[in-house]
């Protein structure tokens, strides 16, 4: 595995919404403050942007009439779908945030959130 695919491992959490499994990865602090400052903190594009995976959809848990076999994770699937699924809004929300603000804790606990020339 490459730095890169470390780092960027190192910030997903898998989370379980209504017995449905899914990847998703925190928002980087440069994200973070990219949204807050452009205010584009909607649902929808949260969703969109950081929910990077599922385990175990099938075609019938995502269509009627699918069939049972397995669907690998898509981006323009996942937000087809998800657009008509309010009960997964908020707990995968909730998970990508609630990571954001783990990792916040864990910059301050280890004095690693200061930016060069300030002091703690």
């Amino acid at each position: 595995m490459t730095l890169i695919e470390q780092i960027r491992k190192a910030r997903r959490v898998s989370v379980t919404s209504h017995g449905k499994r899914f990847t998703v990865r925190r928002p980087t602090d440069l994200e973070m403050m990219d949204m807050t400052r452009s205010g584009d903190i909607n649902q929808g594009s949260i969703l969109a942007r950081f929910v990077i995976g599922w385990e175990g959809f099938t075609e019938l848990d995502l269509a009627p009439g699918g069939t049972g076999a397995e669907v690998a994770f898509d981006p323009a699937i996942f937000a087809e779908w998800i657009a008509d699924q309010p009960s997964h809004w908020n707990p995968l929300t909730e998970a990508i945030f609630a990571a954001y603000k783990a990792h916040k804790d864990a910059q301050e606990a280890t004095g690693k959130n200061l930016l060069p020339g300030s002091t703690a």
